[in-house]
């Protein structure tokens, strides 16, 4: 692997000049106004502020471990908030906070080589839910820069997961936005032999990838096959046998993606059953990934003829999403609004209408 000149924050970043690292104090105010008080703020020490540093002359500005446990703990509560309140939302906006104001900071300090290698680690995952966020909430430009500074980090790091990671997050968010064909290119990318040391749970995740952008293709045949080859990698992995921010990808994450890719291949009974193995999932962790795959099973019911239960699920949908800022999710609601065109008129139909209007704060035409 070519490893990139030494990441000191100024090659990547022209912005951010030598002295103003050493001196410009990180934005307290925004970031803890950001964590609203909650899990990002407790995850960092001190009521908020990293620890200070040692008072010896000669480690005066050597960055601590304890620096770099409290951006990991930040790190952990942001994909939290992410996944519970979206990407809108105070805590998931704090990653880019948190990689320009706390981290890049303390490449202009004295890192030694095993630390600077796991700083580099948390600007990728930083960057990357920054990334997130951004497509989340229908900032695709700005989310392609972000997935870009995060390839960039992650290479820095010598990290064949956060690599592999990183690629197959972008390679997602081009299925999702109508260039399967892109992604498939990224898969590629992502599974080749620069990342051949990744974990087996990343690799099950890039897997699953390939099988949504092959369902926005429309082509079955290969969806199946590379879904199958994530859930034998999957089944394959250790418990702890990848880093921690791949957790969540358990059996009934896999089954709610699962049920997407065969609601985008017109297989209704499929994502009916697969449904049926993510219902582990918990709302209160996974709320945003709960309520959108309610959304796409909605949309199955209705394309398999059964209106008051695809209404019945609708209204679940809603009573989860009414929690979470996300663009992306209430664009999977439209999707089912949009199939209930032809049934308008009807009660129980203007009924749910009326509540994506009012409690999604989503117009409906």
């Amino acid at each position: 692997m070519n490893r990139p000149n030494r990441p000191n924050g100024l090659n990547q970043f022209p912005h951010l000049s030598r002295s103003s690292h050493l001196n410009r104090r990180p934005n307290r105010r925004i970031l803890l106004s950001a964590a609203s008080g909650g899990a990002l703020a407790a995850a960092l020490p001190l009521h908020g502020r990293l620890p200070e540093q040692p008072a010896g002359p000669s480690d005066r500005h050597r960055v601590r471990r304890e620096e770099i446990a409290a951006l990991h703990r930040a790190a952990a509560a942001v994909r939290q908030g992410d996944s519970r309140y979206g990407g809108g939302s105070a805590q998931a906006q704090a990653a880019g906070h948190l990689l320009d104001q706390w981290a890049l900071p303390l490449f202009g300090r004295p890192l030694p080589p095993t630390r600077e290698h796991e700083l580099c680690a948390i600007c990728a995952e930083l960057a990357r839910l920054a990334g997130w966020a951004a497509l989340d909430t229908g900032r695709h430009a700005a989310a392609r820069r972000h997935f870009d500074r995060a390839l960039y980090w992650a290479r820095a790091a010598e990290d064949p997961d956060a690599i592999t990671y990183v690629l197959a997050t972008m390679a997602l968010h081009a299925a999702l936005y109508s260039r399967p064909a892109t992604a498939l290119d990224m898969i590629q990318g992502a599974l080749g032999p620069a990342t051949h040391h990744a974990s087996t749970r990343a690799l099950a995740f890039t897997r699953l990838v390939e099988a949504r952008a092959h369902a926005r293709a429309s082509d079955g045949r290969s969806a199946g096959i590379a879904l199958a080859s994530a859930e034998r990698l999957l089944d394959a992995a250790r418990p702890g046998g990848g880093p921690e921010w791949l957790d969540f990808l358990t059996h009934p994450r896999l089954a709610a993606d699962a049920a997407e890719i065969h609601r985008d291949l017109g297989d209704s009974r499929a994502c009916l059953a697969w449904h049926a193995q993510a219902e582990a999932m918990a709302p209160n962790a996974f709320t945003r990934s709960v309520g959108m795959r309610l959304a796409v099973v909605a949309t199955a019911h209705l394309k398999a003829g059964d209106l008051e239960q695809s209404l019945a699920v609708g209204h679940r949908s809603v009573d989860i999403l009414c929690q979470v800022d996300s663009r992306r999710a209430r664009d999977y609601v439209l999707r089912l609004v949009h199939g209930l065109t032809p049934h308008r008129g009807l009660r129980a139909v203007d009924t749910f209408l009326s509540r994506v209007r009012h409690e999604l704060n989503t117009p409906v035409a």
